[in-house]
């Protein structure tokens, strides 16, 4: 099935600043333009927008495969330099090289070499000197409303309005133990904050780097958003991890350590060789979690019968599979566009999403959304202030994993009060707080209890760790019929019995279990 589609999941989660909205509404945060195509021209295959652009000499960026190891061999070394290659970084450990190179041909030539499984192009615009875009300025809490809001006692100021967190046992977890410090929930993201005052204390910046290359930047900083990018990154740190000190929100985890990996260009863009620094960098750095709220650009899926779509897929599975074998938990969002995941086809109208889109019908099974659908990944849906499936989220019998609260429109499902909002609280840039909503928003509610779950098996490995989280899932049945709106007709199907289905994968996180159990 489709449904309307946003650019990204990135795109759905926009906050709403700190006005206290009560319907979901989205503003141009992370959907920017890049330059298109020939009006005339419909881009449905990576080949061919890689030759019009490279017959302008533009320069693109390339993952090459090869067997892991010790690094390339000389041989692939010099077949990337004579084909017009160079090489910026090579993971040797999973065998990924990441290459840039203006040559139409580089890809079909290199994946004739022996030694190289699969090579492919990671985007079909050309490699930008700098890209920039007006994200627009978020609605900011006034000191009037801060003050209208009554906490109770051992509450953070802002925490009545967090209806997310006693939605998955959260309030009552923290009574127990807020998690340990010893824990990170590295945020695969657009860039964390860690000056904002719920952030900074729990800020691990050991584990913190920018990866939008595909190569670490460890300069000091390199981590945060700048003032034109999205507050993304920074809302869903927050989330994880917000500081349980009197100011502002409580996370859902407010004792553990949280750290940045940026991945995302400045026009919001996530490519395939900043996506597998990220995992790389987490599994090399101790971390015990990351979260992934975005979809890997610029395919919305990712086709293994398409050369460079399948060595995309390739470069990221072997980053994730590496970091989970190094100890680390890979959550993800599921998407917001309403798709069925487990459908026998779906059109997607958005790929390239950074050239010129064209639509096409794929089979699910075989085109994934990368992280969301490789093995190994938690995949998150979204549910409402009301616990069930919020109106935009991705679904599919097989394929999501567990649910939490990413919001919805108060219209749909409004929360009992104090909360006003049916969308999620957390801080953005600059010690403000905003609203957000999407499947970005409940990836961080089960990362977070992904971190309880680990502070309470400190011993335990990711394995151990996937187990327990689902294990101690809520049990919740599926929605039937599905009429978010009221109108009279099904908006989305699920299938599934009460312990496993496609709305709620093995039910809604629950916090308080990974703290007592």
């Amino acid at each position: 099935m489709t449904a309307p589609h946003t650019r990204s999941r990135r795109v759905i989660a926009i906050p709403l600043g700190m006005a206290l909205a009560t319907t979901l509404a989205f503003l141009p945060n992370v959907s920017a333009s890049a330059a298109p195509a020939d009006d005339a021209t419909t881009a449905t295959d990576t080949a061919g927008i890689v030759d019009q652009l490279s017959a302008q000499a533009t320069s693109l960026s390339y993952v090459v495969n090869v067997r892991p190891g010790h690094g390339p061999s000389s041989s692939v070394k010099k077949a990337i330099a004579d084909a017009g290659g160079t090489i910026v970084t090579s993971y040797d450990k999973i065998g990924v090289i990441v290459v840039h190179s203006s040559n139409a041909d580089f890809a079909k030539t290199v994946r004739k070499v022996r030694g190289v499984e699969s090579a492919g192009a990671t985007r079909t615009a050309p490699l930008p000197a700098q890209s920039t875009t007006d994200v627009g300025t978020p609605k900011v809490l006034t000191s009037a409303q801060v003050a209208d809001v009554e906490a109770a006692a051992g509450q953070d100021p802002l925490e009545p309005l967090q209806w997310d967190l006693p939605a998955i046992k959260a309030d009552k977890a923290h009574e127990k133990t807020l998690g340990s410090s010893k824990v990170t929930v590295a945020v695969i993201d657009t860039g964390v904050d860690d000056t904002h005052p719920d952030i900074a204390p729990n800020f691990d910046r050991d584990a913190s780097v920018n990866c939008v290359t595909g190569k670490p930047d460890t300069t000091d900083g390199a981590w945060r958003p700048s003032a034109a990018e999205s507050p993304h990154g920074t809302h869903v740190a927050g989330e994880i991890a917000a500081a349980k000190n009197g100011v502002g929100v409580t996370g859902v985890a407010p004792g553990v350590k949280v750290s940045g990996i940026k991945v995302s260009t400045t026009a919001g863009f996530f490519y395939t060789e900043a996506v597998v620094c990220g995992f790389m960098w987490a599994a090399e750095h101790g971390v015990d979690v990351t979260n992934n709220s975005y979809y890997t650009d610029p395919w919305y899926f990712n086709c293994k019968n398409d050369p460079d779509q399948k060595a995309l897929v390739e470069a990221i599975t072997r980053a994730s599979k590496y970091a989970e074998k190094k100890g680390t938990v890979n959550v993800a969002a599921a998407g917001n566009e309403n798709y069925d995941l487990a459908a026998d086809e779906i059109t997607d109208p958005t790929s390239p999403n950074d050239t010129t889109p064209g639509e096409r019908v794929i089979d699910p099974s075989e085109c994934l959304d990368i992280p969301t659908q490789l093995p190994g990944i938690v995949t998150v849906a979204s549910t409402g202030a009301k616990g069930i499936k919020s109106s935009f989220s991705n679904h599919g019998l097989g394929v999501i994993d567990i649910a939490a609260p990413g919001g919805d429109s108060t219209a749909y499902q409004t929360p009992a009060p104090p909360a006003t909002s049916g969308l999620i609280l957390g801080p953005i840039p600059g010690g403000k707080w905003g609203y957000m909503a999407g499947t970005s928003m409940a990836s961080p509610h089960v990362a977070g209890v992904a971190a309880l779950i680990k502070s309470t098996h400190p011993k335990a490995p990711a394995a151990v760790v996937k187990a327990l989280l689902y294990a101690e899932a809520d049990r919740t049945p599926c929605t039937d019929p599905y009429d978010i709106n009221g109108d009279g007709k099904v908006d989305a199907v699920c299938e599934g019995p009460k312990n496993y289905n496609g709305f709620y994968g093995w039910g809604t996180a629950d916090a308080l279990d990974a703290v007592t159990k």
